[in-house]
């Protein structure tokens, strides 16, 4: 994609990057088509924030069943919203290859982005994300414009057949008919038949929105999610990972969040307790990063403290568990 902020322009690499400077907002385009502009540019942008109203609803988060804050819940929440499927699955459908592997983003060729741009003139009418998926599916006598741009790219190497202009059914009909001894056919005649099986297999290869539904989208975007979620998780850490107390000590511990390379400041911070009857939660601050606990119960017993914290500049909430055992 190309992408625009105030003091940068540019193509974004192959991992999807792009340079800004904090505060900027970005707008973004595949060759001469507007995808959103406005955005926020920050390390992560996603089709989420390419929307105004569902980039706003990111901020909002859910509670899970443990009761702790959690931005997973809302996002799977939002991906099923109709203008987001619509954008993605016309994003995934521009991709080179007609199947999306598993752990590969979506590559948009320069033939693809040239053809593009050479259709978008003859367009009915502006491609609308916001319209109904039916709508934005339609075919036969008037396709969407989403169709429309689908049908005017090939996907294929350039020469390739399926690249050509079917054949008219004029043109079909007015060929000779394939003589029934093989030992009479002429290579250098396109026959009916010939002619007929053509036009089949180009028509055959046009994309269309179709192709691409609404749990195609909602599986790329979940994955893309989680993969950036756990990038962002493994830069923080607890002191420990097991924490082992005698039965006879009830002082108060304490344990510390930690970042990897870098200063830790969190915009909230949440904490429970798995068993109070064993472990019990003294007290939590996001101003210190730290979580305050002591034991209570038997030798034997234990309880895992599950910390929920925001980190500074993202809506996503980070999950960190201390399992902490009481020993004689």
């Amino acid at each position: 994609m190309s992408y625009q902020t105030a003091s940068q322009t540019g193509i974004t690499d192959a991992n999807g990057q792009f340079h800004y400077y904090p505060g900027e907002t970005i707008s973004l385009q595949v060759g001469n088509l507007l995808i959103a502009e406005g955005v926020p540019a920050q390390e992560w942008v996603t089709p989420l924030e390419f929307i105004p109203e569902i980039r706003t609803q990111l901020e909002v988060p859910s509670v899970d069943d443990e009761g702790l804050s959690t931005h997973t819940i809302t996002e799977q929440q939002l991906i099923t919203r109709i203008p987001l499927t619509n954008l993605t699955r016309f994003l995934i459908a521009l991709n080179w290859t007609d199947n999306l592997r598993e752990n590969e983003g979506i590559e948009i060729r320069d033939r693809v982005i040239q053809q593009l741009n050479a259709a978008l003139p003859n367009l009915t009418s502006p491609i609308d994300f916001t319209v109904s998926e039916a709508e934005f599916n339609a075919t036969g006598n008037q396709p969407s414009p989403a169709n429309q741009l689908l049908a005017a790219i090939c996907f294929y190497p350039e020469g390739d057949e399926l690249c050509e202009q079917p054949p008219t059914e004029e043109e079909i009909n007015n060929a000779p008919e394939r003589p029934e001894d093989e030992d009479d056919w002429d290579p250098n005649v396109d026959y009916k038949q010939d002619l007929s099986a053509r036009r089949q297999r180009i028509l055959e290869a046009v994309r269309s929105m179709d192709e691409v539904d609404a749990e195609d989208a909602r599986l790329y975007l979940t994955r893309e999610l989680n993969a950036i979620s756990t990038t962002i998780g493994n830069r923080f850490y607890l002191d420990n990972h097991i924490a082992r107390h005698p039965d006879s000590d009830t002082s108060i511990k304490q344990v510390k969040i930690r970042r990897i390379r870098g200063g830790l400041d969190l915009a909230n911070l949440e904490a429970i307790t798995t068993r109070p009857q064993d472990v019990v939660l003294h007290s939590f601050s996001w101003q210190t990063a730290t979580v305050e606990y002591y034991v209570s119960g038997p030798t034997d017993g234990e309880s895992e403290i599950v910390t929920s914290f925001l980190p500074e500049d993202t809506y996503r909430w980070v999950r960190k568990s201390l399992r902490v055992v009481i020993t004689d």
